[in-house]
């Protein structure tokens, strides 16, 4: 798995609010697109946090009225990000360490470019991996 980057299995097009977005939109726009996240934007398309089905779980359980409060009160913003250039079995591990199911891909100016979840990298193990004999 050496050879395959980030790049190859990244989603390049995800979803994106900014950060006064409100939470239900979110939501709305995570349930109509059967995703896990939005990541959170500011008007350059410079990547400010990431809004997880994990936080609307804290929403509802702080109950706070959720069609009044911006994205930005619930979004994680200590990200941690890799680049298109990364190799896969990198990206992978640092998903592991971190405990999390998202890993936004940046440029080299912070740039959002795509995200690559344990969704895609299941979904590329499955096709490359042979179960071995019994």
């Amino acid at each position: 798995m050496e050879d395959i980057f980030v790049a190859q299995l990244m989603t390049s097009d995800p979803r994106t609010v900014t950060p006064d977005t409100l939470v239900e939109e979110a939501a709305e726009t995570m349930l109509s697109e059967g995703i896990g996240s939005v990541l959170v934007v500011d008007d350059g398309g410079r990547l400010q946090g990431v809004l997880t089905r994990t936080d609307f779980v804290r929403i509802v359980a702080e109950r706070k009225p959720k069609d009044r409060t911006a994205v930005s009160a619930y979004m994680s913003t200590d990200l941690v990000t890799t680049t298109a250039q990364t190799p896969i079995e990198e990206a992978a591990n640092t998903m592991l360490e971190g405990g999390f199911h998202h890993l936004p891909v940046v440029d080299d100016d912070g740039g959002l470019i795509g995200i690559v979840t344990t969704t895609d990298l299941a979904a590329y193990i499955s096709t490359v991996q042979t179960p071995s004999p019994s």
